[in-house]
């Protein structure tokens, strides 16, 4: 309603109203300046439409925080979860499955997927299809998603959940393994996006997740290769979604999670220095905060909910009380973690 310049004073006035101001405008102000003052209203009008909607957003924000947002209905959608052969993919499996939806699970482990089909099954999933498939591999997801659409119809709600860690510092690092990262973290995101975003952009209809991580936000000492596959996926999910509303395609919505270590066995060893400010997160808990925000379209998820002022102050304060905090939250200390390299299961 409001995007373009000078449309909001369309909005406020009538149609005999927007007739008379732009003749006194005409007839009071000289040709040569016509544009400049044309200018400067188009300033004013937008910066009040900015001022009058953030206040008004604010109130939203705070009136939610005592009445719930309203939660969509989800049953029949076609829900595509990657790396969903354990871990957080398949509780996000199961819980979507309690929702009656249409399953469609993507591993390389065949087995871990067989067995998060049957709790599906189990959860009440109208359907369920899994296939094997290494996202790491654009020509791989690309013939595996034809095979999803001929067999199982247009995905709706795509969950990029699949990642690894190498859990090696830099340098350290075999450079077989940073491509690996940066090829299951972030480029199987743009090969998912390029398959199943077309049918939902012809429908105006469908939700994109990206399970990215904390790591995506803040650099953390000893991860350098995931954070910047991480940071990656953040700024290419919250891209997409700025484009597909620039478009006029608000019907497909975008979240973006972001969640501290989840304690899946992926990072026994891991500690956190705060534990009350910085708890090692329940996989349970991390998979209901998920679904919560997809049903309310909830753009950014972080947990836990100090993330939100973490992140805040990282990037308000000066360098040097950036790394003050990081070592006080214990993140410019080596992270020690036993890490699995070997399949897609989501580390965070």
């Amino acid at each position: 309603m409001f995007g373009r310049s000078g449309v909001f004073y369309n909005f406020i006035l009538s149609g005999e109203q927007r007739y008379r101001f732009k003749l006194i405008t005409l007839l009071c102000v000289p040709a040569g300046h016509g544009l400049l003052f044309r200018s400067i209203m188009n300033f004013f009008l937008e910066t009040m439409q900015v001022l009058l909607l953030s206040i008004w957003y604010n109130v939203e924000s705070f009136i939610h925080l005592f009445v719930p947002k309203r939660k969509k209905n989800i049953a029949g959608e076609v829900v595509l979860i990657t790396g969903s052969g354990s871990g957080i993919g398949r509780l996000m499996a199961q819980e979507f499955a309690a929702r009656d939806t249409v399953l469609v699970l993507w591993d390389i482990n065949q087995e871990g997927m067989k067995e998060t089909a049957r709790l599906a099954k189990q959860s009440g999933a109208s359907r369920v299809h899994h296939y094997l498939c290494d996202c790491s591999d654009k020509n791989e997801v690309y013939r595996v998603a034809d095979q999803v659409k001929r067999e199982v119809g247009d995905v709706t709600i795509l969950v990029n959940n699949a990642g690894i860690v190498t859990g090696k510092k830099f340098m350290d690092a075999p450079d077989s393994l940073i491509e690996k990262t940066v090829e299951v973290n972030t480029m199987a995101h743009f090969w998912t996006y390029k398959a199943f975003l077309p049918a939902m952009i012809a429908n105006n209809h469908g939700h994109l997740v990206s399970i990215s991580s904390s790591a995506g936000l803040i650099g953390v000492n000893g991860l350098a290769d995931y954070c910047a596959s991480k940071f990656a996926a953040v700024g290419f999910a919250e891209s997409v979604g700025l484009e597909l509303l620039a478009t006029g395609k608000d019907g497909i919505k975008t979240t973006i999670v972001c969640p501290y270590f989840i304690n899946t066995g992926m990072f026994d060893g891991c500690q956190t220095k705060w534990p009350i400010l910085l708890p090692i997160l329940n996989p349970e808990y991390v998979a209901k905060k998920i679904i919560n925000a997809v049903l309310t379209d909830q753009v950014f998820l972080l947990m836990p909910k100090s993330m939100y002022l973490i992140t805040a102050l990282k990037n308000a304060v000066q360098w040097k009380l950036t790394y003050l905090l990081s070592s006080y939250l214990g993140m410019s200390v080596q992270v020690e973690c036993h890490t699995d390299t070997s399949g897609h299961c989501k580390l965070h």
